[in-house]
């Protein structure tokens, strides 16, 4: 264990907002950085601070800026409702390059899931998709885990190298990941090839665009319906992972991103996935990427996100 702290940079001090109030206790003053606390939690955030992967395909940087922008908001949030215990793991470490990058923290995330733990895993790019799949993957087997994906575009360019449209099409195609465990949910026709939706479809890959998902009351229950149907038999032994790329919302509700989109999912709308998300008892690890701050308005997108967090860790 003592190898996978010294892989990651510990969270600065701060991050940790403390209002100093014993009526009105912050997060900040109640997570934990301290490694002999590692084993009481239940929760583990961890920060992959580089925007390489975007860069690579064409993205604005600042990216790499996003797991402290978005710790700073998540830590003036207050406890209520949270009964889990959170720990702050810190960042990986940033190689000579992604790939290095993302070998490091994989061997991280992979450690963490093992220790039995659910995990918030902060971007960077959306490439990070890639090491985190890898890790569930070498946890609990390719045929025993489920990948969604909710997202305007499908991030599965036959892209070399690596970037952060590629990361899916790499588990795919490096059978980390099966077609038929792999859901991808709203994306959005006027960004998506039709050479890539072609290609996913021939594989079995689970489709439903933006209108599709909103095309019933709730944003959360066309999801519901399908992982009822199709793995009802196998709910209790499929581990789960959710990424939420932040260009699936509205850029007038999340500007700072690092593909600005003026039409998405509404912040309530992404919400509730979440919470959806958190419901599902085999939901291991849970991450959200390609938040900008050096695009954001008034820390909106970032705080956004914290709401996020502090949703899952409730539920």
């Amino acid at each position: 264990m003592n190898e996978i702290f010294q892989a990651a940079n510990r969270p600065a001090e701060e991050l940790f907002y403390r209002r100093n109030d014993r009526n009105d206790v912050r997060l900040g003053e109640i997570v934990t950085t301290a490694e002999t606390d590692y084993e009481k939690a239940n929760v583990v955030i961890i920060g992959c601070p580089q925007d390489e992967g975007v860069v690579r395909n064409g993205g604005r940087e600042g990216a790499r800026h996003a797991p402290d922008a978005i710790r700073r908001e998540f830590y003036k949030l207050t406890p209520f409702g949270i009964k889990s215990k959170i720990f702050d793991f810190g960042n990986t470490k940033i190689g000579n390059s992604l790939e290095e990058t993302h070998e490091t923290h994989c061997r991280i995330v992979t450690q963490i899931l093992r220790d039995g733990k659910r995990i918030i895993s902060l971007g960077g790019g959306n490439d990070l998709s890639y090491p985190d799949g890898c890790a569930m993957s070498e946890v609990f087997g390719n045929s025993n885990w489920l990948a969604i994906n909710i997202d305007a575009h499908f991030d599965v360019r036959a892209d070399q190298p690596r970037n952060s449209g590629t990361p899916y099409r790499q588990l795919l195609e490096e059978k980390f990941l099966k077609p038929e465990y792999f859901y991808e949910i709203g994306f959005q026709p006027q960004l998506a090839s039709p050479v890539y939706y072609r290609y996913l479809q021939n594989l079995g890959v689970n489709l439903i665009s933006l209108d599709q998902l909103r095309s019933r009351e709730t944003a959360d229950l066309e999801i519901r319906e399908l992982i009822r149907q199709k793995f009802i038999n196998h709910s209790s032994s499929l581990s789960t992972f959710f990424g939420f790329d932040i260009d699936a919302v509205r850029s007038s509700e999340a500007p700072g991103s690092s593909s600005p989109n003026p039409f998405g999912l509404r912040a309530g709308e992404f919400l509730t996935l979440v919470q959806f998300a958190a419901k599902l008892i085999n939901t291991k690890l849970i991450e959200f990427t390609e938040v900008n701050p050096e695009f954001d308005i008034d820390n909106r997108t970032s705080k956004l996100i914290a709401v996020a967090m502090h949703k899952f860790c409730v539920a």
